[in-house]
């Protein structure tokens, strides 16, 4: 079959062609009926990033990106070997629309998402001296130039690295993509976690990139790109997000006007004092888990059995340790009220190490008031993380993140830096397993 056929019909399930597909995956850039989602949802969103067409809430470059993507071949970068006629024949086939989602839909979406059973690997030989992610990571440098979304996925799943910094043109893809003008470019390699604040030769981020050549849609994106995290928990809160245009770029919930317990305030205390690292890991799982339930609500109201092909937590994540993944599955225990105030403390926290960041230098010493604090949390019997807000279901003896930082540890981050950082993470995880070929 060649791949000009399998572009016919583009408006299908890309995993079993079942016609009028309601969801999405936007790093596969394909799109999905119920049944294969549900398999999709189940892997985790380090493998598939699924979302509603009917019902998700889309920025409109990333819809458009995906329509863009799933039109000009995708599926052919995932199913390059089954599209292939010199392919050994003793690969699974693609299942039909009828076939049953387990084990059928189910072991070949593994094979195909997971394992990358069917892709390319990549066959020529690095120049001497160089290396073949080297290789790739230049060609995905000149790709990001043009329209052909198709070609810059091929070489992101590979290995091209999308943060690759081409010494002699002084600059990275997304700047490239930037200056091009190519939106779905741009959003494909933010998927990917190309970094919004790298810098070109003369010290320029892509936004001011954006901003000097007047791309006002592409500018516009890429700030709220750098808010992404504290949006996307504030809206699950409050419905709302910040207004970045006019300068305002973190929305604080209203506050109850009751009297905070001790319990409570000993808590958001030992927040105050856990390491960046870990409550940079806190925000990304709480991220992920407001995904999961943002999709859940949806799931339950739009098949017909909701019980079946539901996640109730956050699927493992092989590249965490256990314990990490533990904690992430933990949040799932957690009450509507719980989980929002655990949200509410830490949008809170954000906003304090914002100001800290703003106030004192890296290297400065602890505020006033700041040694007594930590003592007390030190102190026998002090109340873990969310110590307020923690279901009562939960052992003391596996806490969530419990943790109290040096005074090195304390000095916090800009703010912008740390929420792309946490994207690129987050995102980081999806190319390492696609760079990884089973």
């Amino acid at each position: 079959m060649s791949r000009a056929k399998s572009r016919i019909q583009t408006d299908v399930c890309g995993d079993c062609g079942s016609a009028d597909p309601s969801w999405a995956s936007i790093n596969r850039g394909i799109l999905l009926c119920a049944d294969c989602c549900s398999v999709h949802r189940s892997l985790g969103r380090h493998i598939s990033q699924v979302k509603s067409l009917r019902q998700g809430s889309w920025q409109p470059s990333v819809l458009n990106f995906v329509n863009q993507l799933n039109a000009h071949g995708a599926n052919s970068v995932w199913e390059h070997l089954l599209l292939d006629s010199a392919a050994p024949k003793s690969l699974k086939r693609k299942p039909a629309p009828k076939d049953a989602v387990h084990p059928t839909k189910a072991d070949f979406i593994r094979a195909k998402h997971v394992q990358l059973a069917y892709v390319l690997k990549p066959t020529f030989q690095a120049e001497e001296g160089s290396s073949l992610e080297l290789e790739l990571s230049k060609q995905l440098h000149a790709s990001v130039r043009a329209g052909n979304l198709e070609t810059s996925l091929r070489l992101l799943v590979q290995g091209a690295d999308p943060n690759f910094y081409h010494e002699d043109k002084g600059s990275t893809p997304l700047h490239v993509a930037v200056k091009s003008g190519q939106l779905s470019q741009i959003e494909l390699l933010l998927v990917y976690g190309a970094d919004v604040n790298a810098l070109d030769a003369q010290g320029n981020t892509p936004l001011e990139l954006a901003r000097q050549a007047k791309q006002s849609v592409i500018a516009e994106r890429l700030l709220e790109v750098m808010y992404e995290v504290t949006d996307r928990l504030t809206f699950f809160l409050i419905g709302k997000k910040p207004n970045h245009a006019s300068g305002q770029h973190l929305l604080i919930p209203g506050q109850s006007k009751k009297e905070m317990s001790e319990q409570l305030k000993i808590a958001r205390g030992k927040l105050q004092l856990v390491p960046n690292r870990m409550f940079e890991e806190l925000v990304m799982d709480l991220y992920d888990e407001v995904d999961r339930r943002e999709t859940e609500a949806i799931w339950a109201t739009s098949t017909l059995n909701p019980d079946s092909g539901a996640v109730p937590f956050l699927p493992t994540n092989p590249h965490l340790s256990a314990t990490r993944n533990q904690g992430r599955q933990k949040l799932a225990r957690f009450s509507q009220q719980e989980f929002a105030g655990l949200l509410m403390d830490v949008l809170l926290d954000a906003h304090r190490r914002q100001n800290m960041a703003n106030l004192r230098p890296m290297d400065g010493p602890l505020p006033a008031g700041l040694a007594q604090l930590k003592a007390a949390a030190l102190a026998p019997g002090a109340a873990g993380v969310g110590g307020g807000i923690r279901d009562s279901n939960l052992s003391d003896d596996e806490p969530l993140y419990d943790a109290v930082a040096s005074d090195d540890d304390y000095a916090a981050l800009a703010p912008v830096a740390q929420q792309v950082k946490l994207l690129m993470r987050q995102k980081k995880s999806v190319l390492n397993h696609n760079n990884s070929f089973g």
